[in-house]
């Protein structure tokens, strides 16, 4: 796995997450990392997200997914949710 140094701390070898980084240029990082795990556009329920959540981090998807509307990587609407930001392989 490819990843910036600064976030091997905090992600093991299989891509799940060891902890949420509590300085937030870190935090976005690794959020940006999460968000490439959602297609563009998509619409998910909330369960769906938790669900792809906590394949990355079992403790807590809640905080990653409210983490993820803050930074505007997902969005939310009825209880419908969507990927809405981050980087895009082409």
């Amino acid at each position: 796995m490819d990843l910036p140094r600064v976030l091997r701390p905090f992600i093991r070898d299989d891509g799940s997450i060891v902890s949420i980084p509590a300085k937030a240029s870190k935090r976005r990082l690794l959020l940006e990392y999460l968000a490439a795990a959602f297609e563009p556009g998509v619409r998910m329920t909330e369960v769906e997200v938790n669900a792809v959540l906590r394949a990355f981090y079992e403790h807590d998807p809640v905080s990653l997914r409210r983490y993820l509307i803050d930074a505007a990587l997902l969005s939310r609407e009825d209880g419908v949710y969507w990927r809405s930001g981050g980087y895009v392989d082409v």
